[in-house]
């Protein structure tokens, strides 16, 4: 089983801002896999159902950004999934708007999120598919930007990034993270290819 979790957070205020791109990128992942998001519980939102010949969750946290690692350890505690087994999609401010990058491990950086779930795993060592949402202005509050909506010209290139980070996200799960690593950290962005 797979656990694959989009960082975001609730509500229609923050619907198609830059920080939701997870939650946008699990959005696709259910329509392209048929998996309906409508059941509650872990403090989510999820759906349940079959990537390749996988059974996965579809998880989107509703305990706002800075509290995703309780949904996340919660879901771990419970179904006892191998840590390599959870998926994290996150925005990222320090790689190339809208490129699309899937690591294996590693810090947080600036990104409370995954500070969260590291906090409350006490482990770094799970699987994240990371896309890039543009660097904010040099006197910008990141808050503010992260928040922010994408501008239309922005919104149409990014699209094409939450699609390339639902592949990735169905690569790993259909032929593992070195395959994938391999097919998607070599792309580039898709958007300019």
């Amino acid at each position: 089983m797979f656990v694959v979790v989009g960082l975001g957070n609730p509500g229609k205020e923050y619907t198609n801002t830059r920080h939701n791109i997870g939650f946008d990128t699990i959005d696709l992942l259910a329509e392209r896999n048929n998996i309906k998001i409508n059941k509650i519980k872990f403090k989510s939102v999820y759906g349940e159902g079959i990537i390749g010949s996988e059974k996965v969750l579809l998880v989107k946290p509703q305990t706002y950004m800075n509290n995703s690692g309780i949904t996340v350890r919660d879901i771990y505690n419970f179904y006892k999934v191998p840590i390599d087994n959870i998926i994290v999609i996150v925005d990222d401010i320090d790689i190339d708007f809208a490129a699309v990058r899937i690591k294996r491990r590693g810090s947080a950086g600036s990104h409370n999120g995954l500070k969260s779930i590291i906090y409350l795993l006490q482990r770094d060592d799970f699987p994240r598919v990371k896309i890039g949402i543009g660097k904010k202005h040099e006197n910008q509050d990141l808050a503010n930007f992260v928040l922010s909506r994408f501008p239309k010209e922005e919104r149409e290139v990014i699209e094409i990034s939450i699609l390339t980070g639902a592949e990735s996200v169905e690569a790993i799960i259909k032929h593992g993270i070195e395959q994938a690593m391999n097919e998607f950290n070599t792309k580039g962005n898709r958007a300019q290819d």
